[in-house]
């Protein structure tokens, strides 16, 4: 057992042994280490203010490179840093005082006025130019990577118009920076870090706990069942920063590599409770379109790198996007206890509001998601106020298998439509042996009414919601025409990429 976390701060080694269990990055930036251009604005991963880079290797072995990665310091723990390097906007300037590329081309285009949020706009910039595709062989995802890059950095003053001129231009003549230069000797440095020692450090308010192995998990949870899971903690920390919650322990799950396991079968993908909501987008948008740009819209892209496929399923949210998409799929969920393991469907885990399916000592491991069939139509919709950042009213996702222009089969899955994600069983019924036209409309919509009583709150009135609900089955039957009129709004990103 290893009793101190150990992380880079810039160039600089970091062995913090004394440490309450939700200490926020940012109160330790801005306190202890008086590096005060990470900002606070909403303490609550809204606003970008407080964005900064954690850099780690990633790859298979031997052939690890480093990824610049966004999160809010307002919502991660200083444990999670543990074998990371963590850069904010003090770390960009060279030593002789010279401006950063991108902090240059800020200025250049005047995309700075009262400052606050100019520090979070940085970072997210410096991000996107080290993970930009010529730099990692890869494709960019989106037709508006800059868009996407910045959607969780609010500017109050100035307008985004100069700041994604500097983007623009950042991505149109990129420069080699010190961490280029740095970067074998920084791969190296994080490399020697890791091991397989359960990390435990204390804090006058509690105990943090990091196991680096399944095994590590089961036997914690055994010895502390009181212990708080945390993946990604976009949601656990929230609990500390607005409800002021004292969490003891706090049993961190982001060393276990296991849980970051992706694989790939003849007939489904299976993702560990830690891929991130990032990667689990890109993976997920292999089977269907709709799920990649589902997860696109999960968050700002801080979100999406510090959140996990796990932890979002896990909460039981009635308004998390990942659930109602994998039900209507068919996924499994990969469950792990102490020298147990089971698969139960998705939509069994949810029991009611704030309750799961999980026995003394279980948790999360993986899910195990079914491919699409030739002949399976599959749409996911999500309907909020925002287009991005935004919470979902309703979430409606379909998957209708047809056999010579008749509904054979259909799986049919809503969020924000009840206390837990679920599906609609009568309304997928009213399909079933009718083709998918127009006539089935009245049907499906009479059905759902009685599949659902959803609840008016700030996001929508129960009204709306059943409204909604039932036109999108309208939606999926104009997309499934063979001269399908457009229904989805174009990307206007300020640089497309093919």
């Amino acid at each position: 057992m290893r009793h101190a976390i150990r992380f880079l701060l810039g160039p600089d080694a970091r062995t913090i042994e004394t440490c309450d269990p939700t200490l926020t990055v940012l109160d330790w930036l801005r306190g202890s280490e008086r590096l005060t251009g990470t900002k606070e604005g909403c303490n609550e991963g809204d606003c970008g203010a407080c964005t900064v880079v954690v850099v780690r290797p990633e790859g298979p072995p031997g052939a690890e490179r480093l990824r610049y990665r966004t999160v809010d310091a307002c919502i991660t723990f200083l444990g999670m840093l543990d074998g990371c390097q963590l850069l904010t906007v003090e770390h960009l300037r060279r030593a002789d005082g010279t401006l950063h590329p991108v902090q240059r081309l800020m200025v250049a285009e005047h995309g700075s006025q009262c400052g606050f949020c100019t520090p979070g706009f940085v970072m997210s910039l410096f991000a996107l130019t080290k993970d930009r595709p010529a730099a990692t062989g890869e494709v960019w995802t989106s037709a508006s990577p800059i868009d996407d890059a910045l959607a969780g950095n609010l500017c109050r003053c100035t307008g985004y118009a100069p700041i994604v001129r500097a983007a623009e231009r950042a991505l149109a003549a990129p420069e080699a920076d010190a961490f280029d230069a740095a970067h074998d000797d920084t791969l190296a440095r994080l490399l020697a870090l890791r091991d397989d020692e359960t990390v435990a450090v204390s804090g006058p308010k509690g105990r943090f706990l990091a196991p680096a192995t399944i095994q590590g998990v089961v036997d914690l949870m055994a010895e502390h069942p009181d212990a708080t899971l945390v993946a990604g903690a976009t949601d656990v920390a929230l609990w500390v920063t607005k409800g002021l919650r004292v969490l003891d322990p706090v049993l961190w799950l982001g060393r276990v590599p296991m849980l970051r396991v992706v694989g790939e079968a003849a007939d489904h993908l299976y993702l560990g409770a830690g891929v991130s909501l990032a990667e689990a987008g890109l993976h997920l948008s292999r089977l269907h379109p709709d799920l990649g740009e589902l997860f696109r819209r999960h968050g700002a892209a801080q979100t999406r790198n510090a959140g996990t496929l796990g932890g979002n399923i896990a909460n039981g949210s009635p308004i998390g996007d990942a659930a109602p998409a994998l039900i209507a799929l068919g996924a499994r969920l990969h469950l792990i206890g102490r020298g147990t393991e089971r698969e139960i469907p998705l939509e069994d885990f949810f029991l009611a509001y704030g309750r799961q399916d999980l026995r003394p000592g279980e948790f999360v491991g993986g899910v195990r998601v079914p491919k699409l069939g030739p002949d399976a139509l599959f749409r996911a919709y999500k309907i909020s106020k925002r287009f991005d950042e935004d919470i979902s009213a309703v979430l409606g996702a379909f998957r209708v298998t047809l056999a010579g222009g008749t509904i054979r089969e259909a799986r049919i899955a809503y969020g924000g439509m009840a206390g837990t994600p679920g599906r609609a069983a009568r309304a997928e019924a009213a399909l079933v042996g009718r083709p998918l036209d127009a006539a089935v409309v009245p049907a499906f919509k009479a059905a759902l009414a009685q599949d659902f009583t959803p609840l008016t709150d700030m996001r929508a009135t129960a009204g709306y919601r059943l409204r909604v609900a039932g036109n999108l089955i309208e939606r999926l039957i104009h997309e499934a025409a063979p001269r399908a009129p457009e229904t989805r709004l174009a990307s206007v990103g300020a640089l497309a990429h093919a």
